[in-house]
C-alpha cells in the first residue's frame, strides 16, 4: 500500500515538473520571437537613419552669384541692342554709386561704391571700340527705370538710403550677368565675345560683393 502511494506521488511531481518546462519554454519562445534579426535591422536603421533634408529652404537662403541666362535680362535680341543695354548698366552703377558717396553710408558701402564707379568706368572705355566698330554710340545716362528711381533715392540718406542702395546693387548685378551670359551664347563677334568674357567674372564680384553687404544690414 505504501509503494502504491509513492508511485502516484512520484508520477504526480514528474507531471507536474513536465508542465513547468513546458509553459518556461514557450514563454522562451514568445519572448526571443519578437527580436528577430530583421527586426532588429530595421530598428537598427530607423535609429540612425539622417533627418531629411528641406532642399527647398537650402535653395531659397543660396546667396547670390551665380548668372542665369534663362533669369531676367536687359534688352539684348542682337549685338546693337546688347551693347546699348551695357553701356546703360554702366551708367546705373556709376550714377547711384556716386549718388551713395554722398549720402552718409558705412565703410563698407563707400568701398563698393567707389569699386563700382572704377570697374564699370573701365568697361564701358573697352566696350566703346568694339560700338565704334559697329557704328554704336553708346547712352552716357541712367536707363530710363533708374531715372525715374533717382529722385525716390535722392530722397533717402544714411542707413535708409544704403539698404536701398545695396538692395539695388543686387538686382542690378543679378540681370547684368544674366545679360552677359545670355547674349555670350548668342553673338558671332568675337571681340564682343571677349569682352564679355573679360566683364562678367567682374559683375559677379559685384553680385557676390552687395549681396554679403546687403544680408549685413538686414
Amino acid at each position: 500500500m505504501k509503494r502504491l502511494t509513492l508511485s502516484l506521488f512520484a508520477a504526480n511531481l514528474l507531471a507536474l515538473n513536465a508542465c513547468s518546462t513546458s509553459d518556461t519554454n514557450s514563454t522562451n519562445t514568445s519572448t526571443t520571437g519578437s527580436t528577430t534579426p530583421e527586426a532588429s535591422a530595421t530598428d537598427s536603421a530607423s535609429m540612425t537613419a539622417a533627418p531629411a533634408t528641406d532642399t527647398s529652404k537650402m535653395s531659397a537662403m543660396a546667396p547670390a552669384g551665380a548668372p542665369d541666362p534663362k533669369g531676367p535680362t536687359a534688352p539684348h535680341a542682337n549685338d546693337a541692342e546688347f551693347m546699348m543695354s551695357a553701356a546703360h548698366s554702366d551708367q546705373n552703377e556709376i550714377q547711384l554709386s556716386k549718388m551713395a558717396l554722398a549720402k552718409g553710408v558705412s565703410a563698407e558701402a563707400k568701398t563698393l561704391a567707389n569699386k563700382m564707379i572704377a570697374d564699370h568706368t573701365k568697361s564701358t572705355a573697352a566696350l566703346k571700340p568694339i560700338a565704334a566698330s559697329a557704328k554704336i554710340t553708346l547712352p552716357t545716362d541712367m536707363d530710363a527705370e533708374h531715372k525715374a528711381m533717382a529722385p525716390m533715392m535722392e530722397k533717402l540718406s544714411g542707413k535708409e538710403f544704403e539698404t536701398k542702395y545695396l538692395a539695388q546693387m543686387v538686382t542690378d548685378h543679378q540681370k547684368t550677368a544674366n545679360t552677359l551670359a545670355a547674349h555670350k551664347t548668342m553673338t558671332k563677334n568675337t571681340a564682343l565675345s571677349g569682352w564679355i568674357d573679360t566683364t562678367l567674372p567682374v559683375v559677379v564680384e559685384h553680385l557676390t560683393m552687395s549681396s554679403k553687404d546687403s544680408n549685413m544690414k538686414m
